[in-house]
């Protein structure tokens, strides 16, 4: 068995059909059912259904492709760990939450001294990044603290307070709580940590609204539309320009901790390991707050 034939027989299962498959590996499509075929006959089990749509996994297909994919992931870190050396290169893929105010000057300073890494960013809540970073979708990413899965290990980055942030016009924080609540989709830290303090006052929002980037919802919150929770750092500007209000929540519901995850189980190539060693050295550096009003 090669580990071509497994690659072949993954991606096949990931799109359905050996037309889709060819064309990713730019081969002819009599090369991938002769190879579907020879895995088939080693395994002495038929791996795919077919029929007029395309394919589809038999259950011992399902087993392999669990094995397969251990198998290709130890493959690929035997490679990186054999083939490393002191100078970190290729890939590096990492997933933010939107209010890390600290990764424009991070990936900056790591950019700046490794100029042979392929740096790839991706947005997310927190859940969302979690699941990537384990599934190996991502190298590792800037969340939320929580009770992360234990194959993931994490490195603080920087507390913070959050703010629960109105207009300028609204009244106090009591009255406030008939507002509607402007958010991140489920899986988001700060949105967790809302709602925790509205269970625990007894209250139902009466409207929320979920958004997808910060910058439409403080736009929406300067304009009355609702109230919002996030970081102080992130909205600084917005409340010396008298655009909005911030109201103080208790400290369990505010205090707040940004790390970056990664998996525990994977081989700390030169690449990871440099990323991880210019968040520490940005820990205490002093970042400006970004002035979200431009954005007005």
């Amino acid at each position: 068995m090669e580990f071509k034939d497994l690659e072949i027989f993954q991606m096949v299962a990931e799109k359905g059909t050996i037309t889709g498959a060819a064309k990713e590996f730019s081969y002819v499509q009599s090369n991938i059912t002769s190879r579907i075929h020879k895995l088939e006959t080693e395994l002495n089990a038929p791996l795919f259904n077919r029929h007029r749509r395309g394919m589809s996994l038999t259950p011992e297909g399902k087993r392999l492709l669990t094995y397969s994919k251990k198998i290709l992931l130890l493959t690929d870190e035997m490679k990186k760990a054999v083939q490393s050396n002191d100078e970190p290169s290729g890939k590096l893929e990492i997933g933010t939450v939107e209010t890390v105010i600290h990764l424009p000057e991070i990936l900056s300073n790591y950019i700046k001294k490794y100029k042979n890494v392929d740096l790839s960013v991706f947005t997310g809540v927190t859940e969302t990044l979690e699941e990537e970073v384990l599934n190996h979708k991502l190298d590792g990413a800037f969340v939320t603290e929580s009770a992360f899965h234990p194959d993931l290990v994490s490195h603080e980055v920087f507390q913070e307070e959050l703010v629960l942030i109105s207009d300028r016009h609204s009244p106090t924080l009591e009255e406030l709580k008939e507002e509607p609540f402007l958010c991140f989709s489920k899986g988001c830290g700060y949105r967790a940590r809302l709602e925790a303090w509205y269970k625990d006052q007894n209250i139902t929002p009466q409207k929320v609204m979920e958004f997808g980037t910060l910058e439409t919802i403080l736009r929406s919150v300067v304009a009355g539309l609702g109230v919002t929770f996030v970081p102080k750092s992130a909205v600084t500007q917005l409340e010396k320009s008298g655009l909005i209000q911030c109201h103080i929540l208790p400290e369990q519901y505010s205090k707040i901790k940004t790390v970056f995850i990664r998996r525990a189980d994977h081989y700390l190539t030169p690449t990871i390991e440099k990323f991880v060693e210019t968040i520490e050295s940005n820990k205490s550096a002093t970042i400006e707050p970004i002035d979200y009003q431009s954005c007005m």
